[in-house]
């Protein structure tokens, strides 16, 4: 395991096993509240464990916790991960994410490794990109538009006006299937999180009426704020520390 943050709460593959049940048992029980309070089905919500800061062994480990869907940030870390979860027989069902900032020069990376979703498709140039290589290859990628709902200017992706300008066009690229929609929230703010998650929900429910598409994915909520992105209708959470770090607190 490369995390640092792994400490003696879980020097061995044992102990580091029963902390990823128990702490996976606590995350779906949050998740099942949150759900409730919204009157949503905990069913809706589904999660995937980002393992870009730990090692194959701490993945499998987590897959044996009942962690089937993994993300990563890096198009090379992405293919590691896959090479090296395909060691393992018992993994075949394991499913991998890519859920960074992918450059161009990436996608063929990417496309190699399979990933069951793409979720930071945060332009229409790399939406054209990706489609002439998934097209060249004869495979159709499953995607989500990555929307920077809170405006920071350190964020990538599509701003919510840019999306609806765009999304006809992105409908139009052959080899790419979109799915939803991504966004990030600014960290620390619990109040601005729910602003970011509610206008994504707003955004999708807007061009879905645009487009006559289910457009159903909405990946949102991370580890220090996955409660409000479920309030506020996520279906897919991106979960890091408060996965695989004894030492995050749970929200």
């Amino acid at each position: 395991m490369s995390d640092q943050t792994h400490d003696t709460a879980a020097q061995t593959p044992d102990g580091y096993l029963r902390f990823l049940q128990q702490r996976r048992a606590e995350i779906l029980g949050r998740v099942r509240e949150a759900a409730a309070r919204a009157g949503r089905s905990a069913d809706e919500v589904g999660a995937i464990a980002v393992s870009k800061t730990v090692d194959v062994p701490a993945v499998r480990l987590a897959w044996q916790a009942g962690w089937h869907s993994f993300g990563e940030n890096r198009p090379q870390e992405l293919k590691r991960k896959v090479t090296g979860c395909a060691a393992y027989p018992e993994m075949a069902d394991v499913r991998f994410h890519m859920i960074g900032n992918l450059q161009t020069n990436k996608i063929n990376q990417v496309l190699e490794s399979e990933p069951v979703l793409v979720h930071s498709v945060s332009s229409l140039h790399l939406a054209a990109a990706i489609s002439k290589r998934a097209d060249a290859r004869g495979i159709t990628v499953p995607a989500l538009l990555e929307v920077n709902v809170s405006g920071e200017e350190s964020k990538s992706g599509f701003s919510p006006d840019e999306a609806r300008e765009s999304v006809e066009d992105v409908l139009s690229l052959p080899g790419l299937d979109l799915r939803g929609l991504m966004t990030m929230a600014p960290a620390g703010d619990p109040d601005m999180a729910r602003r970011t998650f509610s206008g994504l929900r707003e955004l999708a429910e807007d061009l879905r009426m645009r487009t006559g598409l289910a457009l159903d994915v909405l990946s949102c909520g991370m580890s220090d704020d996955f409660p409000i992105a479920v309030e506020e209708g996520s279906t897919l959470l991106r979960l890091g520390r408060v996965v695989f770090d004894p030492g995050h607190r749970l929200v």
